[in-house]
């Protein structure tokens, strides 16, 4: 069974948020860089990966993001910030 990704792009700390899932992180991510990503990320410029976070399943991963997704902003930004103060870009920390 192959795993899974949620993450969240964002375009500035406390910017727009995007809460994404994929079983391939860099490539997604790579493709938001590029453009290529999601129409919604091409319209706000969200180019920064700000949360990463690895499930065992890719259900389970499914699973977060539709939870995610349902939260309610300020949620999402304390997620970031306990785990990402500085809102740092993390792809070039992507194997």
């Amino acid at each position: 069974m192959r795993g899974g990704w949620t993450y969240i792009m964002t375009n500035k700390p406390c910017g727009v948020l995007y809460v994404g899932v994929t079983s391939r992180l860099h490539a997604r991510i790579e493709q938001h860089k590029r453009g290529k990503g999601s129409e919604f990320c091409r319209r706000y410029n969200l180019h920064t990966l700000v949360l990463a976070e690895r499930h065992e399943r890719i259900e389970d991963a499914i699973a977060r993001e539709k939870a995610m997704k349902a939260w309610k902003r300020e949620w999402k930004i304390r997620l970031i910030e306990e785990q990402n103060p500085e809102w740092r870009d993390l792809f070039s920390l992507l194997a």
